[in-house]
C-alpha cells in the first residue's frame, strides 16, 4: 500500500510535467499492483482463517484427549480399586483354604485317633465286652452295668472288674488325653439310705470304675467321675431290653480343644486379650 501511495505522490507530482501516455501507463501500473496488493491481502486473510480453523480444531482435539485422560484415569483408578478388592479377596480365599486345611488335618487326625482306639480295644470289642463309638463328636467307650454291677450295687463284680483292668491297660498306652467316666441308670426309681435316687446311684458307679482304672495304670489326674442317672437313655425304657441298655458306664474320651482350628481365638476371647 506504501508503493502504492509514493506512486501516486509522484503522479501527482509529475501531472505538470508528463505526457498522458506515461499518465495512463503509471495508472495502469497503480491498478495492477492495488490488484495484486488486493489478492495477497486476501491470501493472507484466508490463510488467517485457515490457521484460526486449525487452531480451532487442535483445542477441540485436545479438549477430546483430555476428556480420554480423565477417563483413562478414572478407569485406572477402578483398576487399581478392583485389584486391591481382588487382592483382598484373594487372601481370604487364601486364609479360607488354610483354615478348610487346617480342619481337614485336624479331622483327620481325630479319625485315625479313631481308628486307632478301635485297633488297641478290637480284641475286647470281638470278645463283646464293650463297645467304641461317636457320640456328639466324641469317643466314647460304653460297657453295659450288668456285666460290672448287680442291680441297684454299685459294688464291681469279678468279671467286671477284670474287664476293667483290661481298659485300663488300654487307656494307660494313650497318655495324651484325659477319661470321664459317666454313670448311666433306667429309670426304674431306687430309694435306699446310700442311693436316695438313681443320681447318687450313677455317681457311685461311676467313681468305683474311676478307681479301678487308676489302679490299672492311668494316672488320676486324668480321670473323673459324672452322674446322669436315667436323664440319657439311648432306648426307651418300656421294654426289659432298653432299660439293660441304658444301664451302662460310658468311658469319654475329652476332646483336646488345643488342636482344634480356631482355639488361639477362642483362648483369647476367654482371657479378655
Amino acid at each position: 500500500m506504501r508503493r502504492i501511495t509514493l506512486i501516486a505522490v509522484l503522479i501527482l507530482g509529475t501531472t505538470g510535467c508528463v505526457g498522458k501516455k506515461k499518465y495512463t501507463n503509471l495508472q495502469g501500473e497503480i491498478d495492477a499492483l492495488r490488484t495484486e496488493m488486493t489478492g495477497q491481502l486476501e491470501a493472507e486473510t484466508s490463510k488467517s482463517q485457515d490457521l484460526e480453523a486449525a487452531l480451532a480444531d487442535e483445542r477441540a482435539r485436545v479438549a477430546e484427549l483430555e476428556e480420554k485422560i480423565k477417563a483413562l484415569e478414572l478407569k485406572n483408578a477402578l483398576l487399581i480399586k478392583d485389584k486391591s478388592q481382588l487382592d483382598a479377596s484373594v487372601q481370604d480365599m487364601q486364609a479360607a483354604l488354610a483354615d478348610l486345611e487346617a480342619r481337614k488335618a485336624a479331622s483327620d487326625a481325630r479319625v485315625r485317633e479313631y481308628q486307632d482306639l478301635l485297633s488297641k480295644f478290637k480284641e475286647l470289642i470281638d470278645a463283646g465286652r464293650l463297645t467304641v463309638k461317636i457320640v456328639d463328636g466324641r469317643m466314647v467307650v460304653k460297657l453295659a452295668s450288668d456285666i460290672l454291677f448287680a442291680s441297684g450295687k454299685a459294688a464291681l463284680s469279678d468279671e467286671g472288674r477284670a474287664n476293667l483292668t483290661d481298659v485300663a491297660g488300654v487307656l494307660a498306652s494313650i497318655p495324651d488325653r484325659t477319661f470321664q467316666v459317666e454313670g448311666h441308670t433306667d429309670n426304674d426309681p431306687i430309694k435306699t439310705e446310700r442311693f436316695p435316687s438313681n443320681w447318687e446311684l450313677g455317681a457311685a458307679r461311676a467313681i468305683a470304675v474311676v478307681r479301678t482304672l487308676n489302679e490299672g495304670g492311668v494316672p488320676i489326674t486324668h480321670l473323673s467321675a459324672a452322674s446322669y442317672a436315667d436323664n440319657r437313655p439311648v432306648k426307651p425304657n418300656d421294654s426289659r431290653e432298653g432299660k439293660a441298655s441304658n444301664r451302662r458306664i460310658e468311658i469319654v474320651v475329652i476332646p483336646d480343644l488345643s488342636l482344634l482350628p480356631g482355639y488361639n481365638e477362642l483362648e483369647a476371647l476367654a482371657s479378655g486379650d
